[in-house]
């Protein structure tokens, strides 16, 4: 994965992980409009330290606090309508 993902990198995509305390709140992503990949870590676990060292940025979803966490499914399909959300249409 590591491997995929500098190549990923050296392609011009950006990559960008998932994390509950990530540094950009994914509604404000300014890399959205660009060509992304996104990773998502194990549920209870998340990113592995290298995956986290071999993302362009952490991304955090804003949740209520009542909420412990999202699932890694529900916050990939959240990610994802996101990014498409931001994008021009074609």
């Amino acid at each position: 994965l590591n491997n995929a993902l500098k190549a990923f990198k050296e392609l011009g995509i950006f990559v960008l992980g998932l994390d509950g305390d990530g540094d950009v709140s994914l509604p404000g992503l300014q890399l959205a409009t660009e060509p992304v990949c996104i990773v998502v870590g194990s549920e209870g676990k998340g990113l592995s330290r290298l995956v986290r060292e071999n993302c362009d940025q952490i991304v955090s979803i804003p949740i209520d606090s009542e909420m412990e966490s999202l699932n890694a499914s529900m916050a990939v399909g959240i990610s994802l309508y996101e990014v498409s959300r931001q994008r021009p249409a074609r």
